[in-house]
């Protein structure tokens, strides 16, 4: 059975920063493209980052040049790194496993998020 359990949220003012974790177990990580996605209270769930397989990332507008996606295929953890964070960032955010090397962005989340929440 498939499990991403992410890790990392917190609460932090404006330009402050965070790394967020994705543990992967019942399948082989290193591959699978993973993804991040988020979710802000009363929105729609948004694609924010991918990796595939081969380490080649892709950002959203929205958070290119603040947010760094990684992984490491000997931990099954996926990571990304939050900079430069807005309050327009407060989500729960969640990893995706895709279904093959490359990323999609229409995964629906299957773990349970971690909470981000950015305020003064």
């Amino acid at each position: 059975e498939v499990q991403l359990v992410e890790s990392g949220g917190g609460s932090v003012q404006p330009g402050g920063s965070l790394r967020l974790s994705c543990t992967g177990s019942g399948y082989e990580f290193s591959k699978y493209a993973m993804t991040w996605v988020r979710q802000a209270p009363g929105k729609r769930l948004e694609w924010i980052a991918g990796i595939d397989r081969y380490g080649n990332t892709g950002y959203a507008s929205s958070v290119d040049e603040r947010f760094t996606i990684s992984r490491d295929n000997a931990a099954s953890t996926l990571y990304l790194q939050l900079t430069r964070l807005k309050v327009d960032d407060t989500a729960t955010y969640y990893c995706t496993k895709s279904s093959g090397g490359a990323w999609q962005r229409d995964v629906a989340p299957t773990g349970q998020g971690t909470r981000v929440t950015v305020s003064s």
